[in-house]
């Protein structure tokens, strides 16, 4: 398992969905500018929970979007940490 954490498919995974998790973020709020279609929060949650975290927070924060919703500011952080501990346990074991 330390090897795929350190191989390269792993770290190329983590851009791609963080870039993922980034324009999700993007996109959602343009469509909320327009008032059409949005991206289900569901989504979000789950693109932050497969490795995303940082890319969907970063798209929070720089577009200014779910900054308010109590849910996402906090939601995504902890589910970040959750990721975080979880590779350090696969990392040390």
């Amino acid at each position: 398992m330390k090897e795929f954490l350190t191989s390269q498919y792993f770290i190329l995974y983590l851009v791609i969905i963080n870039l993922i998790g980034f324009l999700v973020m993007f996109v959602d709020k343009r469509k909320a500018k327009k008032g059409s279609w949005r991206i289900p929060e569901n989504t979000i949650f789950v693109i932050t929970a497969i490795g995303g975290g940082i890319g969907t927070i970063a798209g929070m924060y720089k577009f200014r979007h779910k900054t308010k919703k109590g849910i996402f500011k906090y939601g995504l952080p902890f589910l970040l940490i959750c990721d975080i501990v979880i590779i350090v346990c696969l990392f040390m074991f």
